[in-house]
């Protein structure tokens, strides 16, 4: 006898690697037309799921998790922290929440090097500047003509 697999409900689009993988393990309903779930779609989606998978953009209430099925056991938000899901009462009702802790460290690691770099190279103050000097030099605004030696 195969056991079934637990419903895992996905409130958004999630990277290719990622949809795939659940859909190996779980029987999985996945969102791909990637349109927001509606507050009354994500709750019928509590009711039926074992797993409900949202992202930072799907608010999780104390009505909604009232309204869970017995079943549900897990919200595993994709995304970095958890203040969109009223966590106290999911763990009064039995119900895990879990995220993806670090997933953002390095592309926070990448903006700041953005923007130590930029400020080094005063990239904001170029592309003020350029604007304007392409206006002086006749062009449309925004048409910057290139570079030459002579206008270094």
């Amino acid at each position: 006898m195969t056991k079934k697999k637990p419903l895992v409900v996905v409130t958004r689009r999630l990277p290719d690697l990622v949809e795939t993988r659940m859909r190996e393990l779980f029987d999985a309903r996945l969102n791909v037309e990637d349109k927001p779930m509606s507050e009354s779609e994500i709750a019928e989606a509590m009711r039926e799921a074992d797993v409900l998978v949202p992202t930072i953009t799907d608010e999780i209430s104390a009505g909604m998790i009232a309204q869970a099925g017995d079943q549900m056991r897990l919200i595993a938000n994709f995304g970095n922290g958890v203040d969109h899901i009223d966590v106290t009462s999911a763990l009064r009702r039995g119900i895990t929440v879990t995220n993806t802790p670090g997933v953002l460290t390095e592309d926070t690691a990448d903006m700041t090097m953005a923007l130590i770099l930029s400020t080094a190279r005063r990239l904001a103050e170029g592309a003020r500047i350029i604007p304007r000097a392409a206006g002086a030099a006749g062009r449309r605004p925004g048409c910057w003509g290139g570079a030459s030696p002579a206008s270094a």
